[in-house]
């Protein structure tokens, strides 16, 4: 006889981690430590479960996850934005954590997302220290903003904030060289990301770190991940303009800053980028399609292993 299919939702908060079962309705509620990680993982693997779906919950699902990883058991970590729209296009508007396990349970059992393999401690590693930097940076920037309107009486501490956070930031990039430089197989991704023109030290970070994905994936899924991929919006006879929305907006961030020095460096990206101005195109919308456009190069040099090569057929250097 065939195991019948149990898919289970998982919410996680600070103290404590919701469950619910489906089709059983079952719910349980355990605390979120080591003791309470051991009993669910143990209540799991007698389950057997089809699917188990987390959400994102800012890190704090990440250990809950890894032990469950860890005995095989089928996690997929989703984001919460594509929940949120699942349960108001299910009726379900009142949100706590109990409900919140069962709406998970429910989109395990709709929508069945793919499991993804998780990542390993490196990368997590790596992902932790460039949120940080992403941090320091809005910090660096709401201070500098405040500086402008200072009295005299606080002008001297936030000079001295400023400083310490410059210094901080500082330090933290030489910590991202030095973390890329102790693994082989991210250096080997960094040289042949930034052997593309365009893509420097900060871009070949975000992309290693928010973008494990990169290599394995078509130039569509590719795109439709970040965010770049244009979506029709076409009703009856009506055509509608095509746009981007939604993907890893950290990614898509990067890979902008990235594109606007490839429109002037990366001959194929530059020469993109004025036939579409040619052809009348504004520039938001020709910018948009060279992003793509890179984004999908860069896919296929990590897919590959392959460098990129100028029109003289030269291996690029990657710059220092």
């Amino acid at each position: 006889m065939n195991q019948a299919l149990v898919f289970v939702g998982v919410d996680v908060s600070k103290a404590s981690v919701d469950v619910a079962l489906r089709p059983s309705n079952e719910r349980w509620r355990l605390a979120r430590d080591d003791e309470g990680t051991r009993d669910l993982v143990a209540r799991l693997l007698a389950l057997r479960p089809t699917l188990i779906v987390a959400e994102a919950s800012g890190g704090l699902e990440l250990p809950l996850v890894a032990a469950l990883a860890a005995e095989a058991l089928p996690v997929v970590v989703v984001n919460p934005r594509q929940v949120r729209d699942f349960a108001r296009a299910t009726g379900k508007l009142a949100k706590t954590d109990a409900l919140d396990a069962a709406v998970l349970a429910h989109f395990a059992d709709a929508v069945r997302p793919a499991l993804r393999p998780l990542r390993d401690a490196e990368t997590q590693a790596l992902t932790d220290l460039m949120a940080r930097r992403h941090q320091l940076i809005a910090m660096l920037v709401s201070e500098k903003n405040r500086r402008g309107v200072a009295s005299a009486a606080v002008l001297p501490r936030l000079e001295a904030h400023i400083s310490w956070l410059e210094d901080e930031l500082r330090a933290l990039d030489v910590e991202l060289r030095q973390t890329l430089q102790r693994s082989p197989h991210w250096r080997e991704r960094d040289e042949l990301l930034r052997s593309v023109p365009g893509v420097g030290e900060q871009l070949s970070l975000t992309l290693l770190a928010h973008l494990p994905e990169l290599g394995n994936l078509d130039r569509r899924q590719i795109a439709a991940l970040v965010g770049v991929a244009p979506f029709n919006r076409d009703s009856g006879a009506l055509r509608g303009r095509r746009t981007i929305w939604g993907g890893r907006a950290r990614v898509r961030g990067a890979l902008y800053m990235g594109t606007l020095v490839a429109t002037r460096f990366n001959p194929v990206i530059r020469d993109f980028y004025q036939r579409l101005l040619a052809a009348g195109k504004p520039k938001k919308l020709a910018l948009t399609a060279c992003m793509r456009k890179l984004l999908v190069i860069l896919n296929a040099i990590v897919k590959h292993q392959s460098p990129w090569r100028d029109l003289s057929g030269q291996v690029a250097t990657p710059s220092s």
